[in-house]
């Protein structure tokens, strides 16, 4: 009789736990199956994204980037020579913005490192800021918006 009981409540209990353990299951599943999401993701980086190699380059420094425009069957290269503001992400999604005056108006634009229509990147300065970022770059005019360069 206290064995029958004693398998009794061990059913009761087991049927208690069984939702439990689905959800416990469904959630080692997810999470499973979003590592190996990641994973996927970095495989299709590392082998499908074409990697070219520019010069090292921070915030401050003056450079000329080239890149190529299409126009309908034309395709022409233009550049862009600005001052570094900020280089932001790693990897294949590192991105860098570039400001230039344009006349009185300032001009900023941000390129993908790994952009298929860039062609090269030249260091024409090299300048010595103490930040990564220079966003106080933007408010500034006349000899306050110099940068130093750096001595190499």
């Amino acid at each position: 009789m206290i064995i029958f009981a004693a398998v009794y409540i061990i059913n009761i209990v087991a049927n208690l736990f069984q939702p439990l353990a689905k959800i416990v299951n469904v959630v080692l599943n997810i999470t499973i199956t979003k590592i190996k999401m990641e994973e996927l993701v970095k495989f299709v980086q590392n082998e499908f994204i074409e990697k070219k190699e520019f010069p090292k380059f921070g915030a401050g420094d003056t450079i000329t980037v080239y890149y190529e425009i299409r126009e309908g069957e034309k395709t022409r290269t233009q550049f862009f020579r600005g001052v570094v503001i900020q280089v932001k992400g790693t990897g294949t999604s590192q991105t860098f913005t570039i400001r230039k005056m344009s006349g009185t108006i300032g001009v900023e634009r941000i390129f993908p490192i790994n952009l298929p229509a860039l062609q090269k990147i030249e260091i024409n300065k090299k300048g010595d800021v103490r930040r990564k970022r220079i966003y106080y770059f933007r408010g500034l005019t006349g000899k306050k918006a110099r940068i130093k360069e750096k001595r190499m």
